[in-house]
């Protein structure tokens, strides 16, 4: 066994599966020939996500039907995953919902079902998952996280809240456990804009089509970067793209010019040119790939990014460390040597890709 490398098959559950990053992540862990129990509300993009994830080499796949705002439905699915694959190594949270629109245009019960779906949802699968993980002292959640959760945005302040929720929730949490001197392990991936299916199915009340704030990557560079903080859970948490380091850094140094900035640029940035139909389905309150497989990808393949520089950087520093940390100080000489081959490893890690319907 290579050092650093999971050391056998593991059991990962996956939020948010049947589409974008959760789809992504499922099909890049099942590469690795883990066991998965893949969670969503949609039966045909579960389907399609456990038929991606099969044909990729999972050991074993599961699909469970849920939504992750009813407690007792997450808690029954930890338990069924458990039963059916063994105890639980990987939990994931990207489940998540949004409203495109201004927040004097978002209703109440809209506002909370974000909340609930983004928010509360990431509350009640950690506790899941800790409530299986602490009592063996070993496991690790991963939360898939945004900018936003530091830089709200305008048009999307029920997501931005959520976000931002989650990123003082596992703040805390990680607190707790490190104070607990448990081995069990939380940490969080911030994510740049990413083409997935949301920008087709989110509630909008945009006069055009919805898009992410370019540059937008690939989800398989989400799905790298999940499966990387998996194996690395030690740091508390990973920025993915130079775009989310860079509005990070402009949000915790200049974060006045960044809202003027964003309240000049924000609105037409988050919308293409094409007109949007009123009538077009969106998955709020029931799920749109109940019906149709939408796939990891959304619609902007010819403008994202297949990888990110600043990130398979990050990820070769962040392996020397690791090694720096367990090697004895006689042999800390080699490490030079070790660093050009954790970067050449690096640079040559693939995540299979995810088409569902592109």
């Amino acid at each position: 066994m290579t050092l650093l490398e999971p050391a056998a098959a593991r059991t990962v559950v996956v939020t948010g599966a049947s589409g974008g990053i959760g789809r992504a992540c499922a099909v890049a862990f099942a590469a690795r020939g883990d066991r998965l129990a893949l969670i969503a509300r949609g039966r045909t993009g579960l389907d399609g996500a456990v038929h991606e994830a099969e044909q990729a080499g999972a050991a074993k796949v599961i699909a469970i039907e849920t939504d992750v705002v009813d407690p007792q439905a997450v808690e029954a699915a930890a338990q069924r995953a458990e039963d059916e694959l063994g105890p639980v190594d990987v939990w994931v949270n990207a489940a998540f919902a949004s409203v495109f629109a201004p927040f004097t245009e978002i209703e109440p019960e809209e506002f909370r079902r974000v909340t609930e779906v983004s928010y509360l949802g990431y509350v009640y699968a950690t506790g899941a998952a800790l409530r299986r993980m602490l009592p063996r002292d070993a496991g690790v959640v991963v939360q898939v996280g945004s900018a936003i959760a530091y830089r709200g945005v305008p048009l999307q302040s029920a997501y931005s809240g959520a976000k931002h929720a989650i990123q003082g929730f596992n703040e805390a949490l990680r607190c707790e456990l490190l104070a607990s001197g448990t081995r069990v392990r939380t940490t969080m991936v911030q994510m740049p804009a990413v083409n997935t299916p949301q920008f087709d199915w989110v509630r909008s009340r945009l006069p055009r089509r919805a898009q992410p704030v370019p540059p937008i990557y690939q989800p398989e560079v989400a799905a790298r970067a999940v499966l990387f903080a998996a194996d690395h859970p030690g740091r508390r948490e990973y920025w993915v793209g130079a775009s989310t380091v860079a509005t990070l850094i402009a949000n915790a140094i200049v974060p006045g010019l960044l809202d003027r900035y964003l309240a000049r640029t924000g609105f037409d940035s988050q919308q293409t040119d094409e007109r949007r139909c009123a009538g077009d389905p969106d998955n709020l309150f029931d799920p749109v790939d109940s019906w149709q497989d939408f796939g990891a990808h959304g619609r902007f393949d010819d403008r994202a990014r297949n990888r990110s520089l600043q990130q398979q950087a990050a990820h070769a520093l962040g392996a020397v460390a690791e090694v720096a940390r367990q090697t004895p100080g006689r042999m800390r000489t080699g490490l030079p040597g070790l660093a050009a081959g954790f970067v050449s490893r690096v640079r040559g890690t693939r995540v299979p890709q995810s088409h569902g319907q592109e």
